[in-house]
Protein backbone atom coordinates (compact mmCIF):
# COMPACT_ATOMS: atom_id res chain seq x y z
CA UNK A 1 0.00 0.00 0.00
CA UNK A 2 2.83 2.32 1.00
CA UNK A 3 5.21 2.87 -1.87
CA UNK A 4 8.45 5.11 -2.02
CA UNK A 5 9.96 6.36 -5.30
CA UNK A 6 13.23 7.84 -5.74
CA UNK A 7 14.24 10.42 -7.82
CA UNK A 8 17.48 12.61 -8.81
CA UNK A 9 20.44 10.38 -9.11
CA UNK A 10 22.82 10.77 -11.67
CA UNK A 11 26.61 11.61 -12.59
CA UNK A 12 27.94 14.99 -11.16
CA UNK A 13 31.60 16.15 -10.93
CA UNK A 14 33.55 17.02 -7.38
CA UNK A 15 32.26 19.78 -5.65
CA UNK A 16 28.88 19.69 -7.42
CA UNK A 17 25.50 19.43 -6.36
CA UNK A 18 22.83 17.05 -6.40
CA UNK A 19 19.13 16.88 -5.19
CA UNK A 20 17.41 13.81 -4.42
CA UNK A 21 13.75 13.15 -4.14
CA UNK A 22 11.91 10.44 -2.45
CA UNK A 23 7.86 10.34 -2.92
CA UNK A 24 5.37 8.55 -0.08
CA UNK A 25 2.29 7.66 -1.13
CA UNK A 26 -0.68 5.00 -0.30
CA UNK A 27 -3.47 6.42 1.78
CA UNK A 28 -3.29 8.12 4.80
CA UNK A 29 -0.58 7.27 7.70
CA UNK A 30 1.40 8.84 9.98
CA UNK A 31 4.95 9.04 9.23
CA UNK A 32 7.49 8.96 12.97
CA UNK A 33 10.69 9.71 10.70
CA UNK A 34 12.13 9.77 7.27
CA UNK A 35 16.29 9.08 6.43
CA UNK A 36 18.26 8.91 3.51
CA UNK A 37 21.00 5.95 3.74
CA UNK A 38 23.64 5.03 1.04
CA UNK A 39 25.85 1.86 0.10
CA UNK A 40 29.07 2.11 -1.62
CA UNK A 41 30.57 -0.61 -2.93
CA UNK A 42 32.38 -2.99 -0.89
CA UNK A 43 31.26 -0.95 2.54
CA UNK A 44 27.86 -1.73 4.60
CA UNK A 45 24.95 0.68 4.23
CA UNK A 46 25.32 3.79 6.76
CA UNK A 47 22.13 6.36 7.30
CA UNK A 48 23.64 9.82 6.64
CA UNK A 49 20.57 11.68 7.69
CA UNK A 50 17.58 11.77 9.53
CA UNK A 51 14.45 14.30 10.02
CA UNK A 52 11.62 13.48 12.29
CA UNK A 53 8.34 14.70 12.77
CA UNK A 54 9.05 18.02 14.39
CA UNK A 55 11.89 18.72 11.96
CA UNK A 56 14.42 18.06 14.19
CA UNK A 57 17.49 16.43 11.72
CA UNK A 58 20.51 14.74 12.17
CA UNK A 59 23.84 13.61 9.98
CA UNK A 60 26.09 11.55 9.70
CA UNK A 61 29.82 13.10 10.33
CA UNK A 62 30.97 12.76 6.67
CA UNK A 63 28.31 14.90 5.28
CA UNK A 64 27.88 17.16 8.02
CA UNK A 65 27.90 21.10 6.23
CA UNK A 66 27.25 19.46 2.76
CA UNK A 67 23.78 17.14 2.92
CA UNK A 68 20.39 18.97 3.95
CA UNK A 69 17.63 16.87 4.65
CA UNK A 70 14.10 18.26 4.51
CA UNK A 71 10.41 17.92 3.58
CA UNK A 72 7.27 18.54 2.08
CA UNK A 73 3.93 17.48 3.47
CA UNK A 74 1.80 18.44 1.19
CA UNK A 75 3.08 15.91 -1.09
CA UNK A 76 4.71 13.53 1.22
CA UNK A 77 8.36 13.93 0.05
CA UNK A 78 11.69 13.89 1.53
CA UNK A 79 14.23 15.32 0.03
CA UNK A 80 18.36 15.36 0.15
CA UNK A 81 20.15 18.48 -0.99
CA UNK A 82 23.39 17.16 -1.97
CA UNK A 83 26.54 19.86 -2.26
CA UNK A 84 30.29 19.63 -2.09
CA UNK A 85 30.18 16.15 -3.53
CA UNK A 86 32.92 14.41 -3.36
CA UNK A 87 34.04 11.23 -5.19
CA UNK A 88 33.58 9.02 -1.64
CA UNK A 89 29.96 10.28 -1.72
CA UNK A 90 29.74 7.95 -4.92
CA UNK A 91 26.86 5.20 -3.60
CA UNK A 92 23.21 3.75 -4.08
CA UNK A 93 20.98 5.88 -2.12
CA UNK A 94 17.92 4.37 -0.38
CA UNK A 95 15.45 6.73 1.35
CA UNK A 96 13.38 4.63 4.33
CA UNK A 97 10.16 6.00 6.24
CA UNK A 98 9.04 4.82 9.52
CA UNK A 99 4.97 4.94 10.08
CA UNK A 100 3.09 4.72 13.41
CA UNK A 101 -0.34 4.25 12.02
CA UNK A 102 -2.61 2.86 10.97
CA UNK A 103 0.61 0.62 11.43
CA UNK A 104 3.86 0.37 13.04
CA UNK A 105 6.08 -0.38 9.59
CA UNK A 106 9.25 0.46 7.84
CA UNK A 107 8.91 0.91 4.35
CA UNK A 108 12.21 1.63 1.34
CA UNK A 109 12.39 2.82 -1.87
CA UNK A 110 14.34 1.37 -4.77
CA UNK A 111 17.35 3.34 -3.97
CA UNK A 112 19.08 5.63 -6.85
CA UNK A 113 22.69 5.55 -8.09
CA UNK A 114 24.55 8.56 -7.22
CA UNK A 115 28.49 8.92 -9.19
CA UNK A 116 30.75 12.01 -8.23
CA UNK A 117 33.78 11.85 -10.49
CA UNK A 118 35.92 13.94 -13.03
Amino acid sequence: QVQLVESGGGWVQPGGSLRLSCEVSGGDFTISAMRWHRQAPGNLREMVAVINSGTSTWYSDPVKGRFAISRDDITNTVFLQMSALKPEDTAVYWCNVDTISPRRASYWGQGTQVTVSS
